[in-house]
């Protein structure tokens, strides 16, 4: 919790931005806002990154895991919008190499603002969408340090934190299930730098630049 309160500033100023947007493209529209929350439910999948040392090679990264998250958004033109949102995925880290592998307990949190295109205008039953944003993604290493570890010759799995850049790209469909209740399914694309602090290449070693982790989602809004 302290990870989450240490970065509370960041979404607040998140949503600053988010809401500020909004108003400034409220101005020149002539419907009124729509605004939506609700939950989200799925899993994440992590692409591995390659590292390479002295004493060989082999594969780092975050195992796949489930995701939830919430997210509060809002329609101010026909078709264009925004959503304030955060992700919590849980996820081992590891290290593998010729059959070897190591674990490591850990977790990452997303905070973002995305903007949203639908291809149908807001008060439609169906409405298809393409999302791009940023924010930041926050990995943290929770289990228990030990003495030695597997393949430690080529990454150490550590008991620490670190906030990375967060670009996301994402597109999924809505659909008006009830009044005022909307059900989504949507796909993101999470990258990063690789978190060289949670994961550190040993001496010598060397971990690619970028994780990526695609993100499969299901949530039901509520809209008013």
């Amino acid at each position: 919790m302290r990870i989450i309160s240490k970065h509370a500033s960041i979404l607040a100023t998140l949503a600053i931005l988010g809401a500020g947007s909004s108003a400034c493209w409220a101005q020149n529209s002539e419907a009124a806002p729509r605004w939506e929350i609700g939950g989200l439910g799925g899993g994440g999948f992590y692409s591995s990154a390659s590292v390479s040392g002295p004493t060989g090679s082999g594969d780092v990264g975050i195992k796949n895991s489930v995701a939830v998250g919430a997210f509060v958004g809002n329609d101010v033109y026909k078709r264009l919008g925004g959503e304030l949102r955060y992700e919590f995925m849980p996820g081992d880290l590891k290290v593998s190499s010729g059959g070897s592998e190591a674990t490591f307990s850990g977790q990452s949190h997303a905070l973002h603002y995305d903007f949203l295109f639908h291809f149908a205008p807001k008060g439609s039953r169906v409405r298809p969408f393409v999302s791009a944003g940023g924010g930041v993604k926050i990995y943290q290493g929770t289990g228990k340090a030990t003495v030695t570890q597997t393949l430690s010759s080529l990454a150490l799995l550590t008991n620490t934190h670190q906030t990375s850049g967060l670009g996301v790209f994402g597109a999924g469909v809505k659909a008006q299930v009830a009044s005022h209740v909307m059900l989504r399914f949507e796909v993101q694309d999470f990258m990063t730098p690789f978190p060289k602090q949670v994961i550190a290449p040993a001496p010598g070693a060397k971990i690619s630049s970028l994780l990526n982790e695609i993100v499969f989602l299901a949530g039901l809004g509520i809209t008013f």
